[in-house]
């Protein structure tokens, strides 16, 4: 099993190091030049060289490919040519309600979805079965911006049950934190459900035929026993990869969710930093989302020593 985690770990290195080389080239990718279009139509000639020099466009790619590396290891993030702030602060300053948002998502994501994708399993080709398949096939048809502006048409406005937009930190109350990222989570969530109930089902079906729940079946053990203790647990290693892979749905649905809701988290700040050309926010955003999803699929692939006795050892 160590030698199985050393060789996962090393493996996200060069992985890292692709993603950092595409992130830095966002700046170059972009169609024109950067710093004329971060200077505007009004700008001369010289005010056009100074974003160059700052940005580092006079030196050589691979220099400021080093150099920049060398920074994101110091913690440098760069500065925000709008705001002038250190990137690494406007991060700290939005990722509560981001980090807010994906938690209360994905905790609602698996408590109503594996549930729903057993229950759909044990009652296969019932109405239960049916009404489960076709809420998933409803989830993955709705976009996740209709189902937040009809969320909060009919429970914010009105129903006038939940606020309709913004963010209250966690520090003002568990209640009013939560209520702010009920209709949020519920939007974001409707497609992470839909996956997650799907692999569900159909690997709990896979499962049920196996010799041994037929055993535990006729040794009487009761339907709860079989389905949540053997099944579901010979069933979590797709689950728990589907889970993983969805997490980059998250973060994509999370730039749209804030700002259907008008939640100041990273995805606002990511289109706000898009809108502006703002390359130095846009690079941090985006490394962050990748550093997080690497070490997220990094995390399942440890978790498999828990539930696959063939890589224990």
């Amino acid at each position: 099993m160590f030698a199985y985690i050393v060789r996962r770990v090393l493996a996200t290195i060069p992985v890292m190091a692709i993603v950092a080389l595409f992130v830095f080239s966002l700046l170059y990718i972009a169609p024109g030049d950067p710093a004329a279009v971060i200077a505007g139509d009004q700008a001369t000639p010289d005010d056009v060289e100074r974003i160059r020099a700052s940005l580092g466009l006079d030196r050589p790619y691979l220099v400021r490919f080093g150099a920049w590396v060398w920074d994101i290891a110091r913690g440098d993030l760069g500065v925000s040519i709008f705001t002038n702030l250190p990137v690494s602060t406007m991060i700290q300053q939005r990722i509560e309600p981001t980090l807010s948002l994906m938690i209360v998502t994905l905790i609602l994501a698996i408590t109503v979805a594996v549930p729903m994708g057993v229950v759909a399993a044990w009652r296969q080709g019932t109405t239960i079965d049916r009404a489960v398949m076709a809420f998933a096939v409803l989830g993955f048809s709705v976009p996740v911006f209709v189902v937040g502006y009809m969320l909060a048409y009919i429970f914010a406005l009105e129903l006038d049950w939940l606020p309709v937009q913004g963010y209250t930190p966690f520090s003002r109350g568990f209640w009013p934190w939560l209520q702010n990222l009920i209709l949020p989570a519920i939007a974001l969530g409707s497609v992470y459900i839909a996956l997650i109930a799907r692999i569900t089902r159909a690997t709990m079906l896979e499962v049920l035929q196996q010799d041994y729940i037929r055993t535990a079946k006729a040794k009487g053990l009761g339907q709860r026993a079989i389905l949540f203790v053997h099944a579901l647990k010979n069933a979590a290693v797709p689950i728990i990869t589907i889970i993983g892979i969805g997490l980059a749905g998250l973060i994509g649905g999370a730039v749209v969710t804030e700002s259907v809701f008008a939640i100041p988290g990273l995805g606002r700040l990511t289109v706000d930093a898009i809108l502006r050309r703002d390359y130095p926010v846009i690079q941090g955003v985006v490394l962050l989302f990748s550093f997080v999803y690497v070490l997220v699929n990094l995390a399942i692939d440890l978790a498999y020593t828990l539930f696959d006795p063939r890589i224990r050892y």
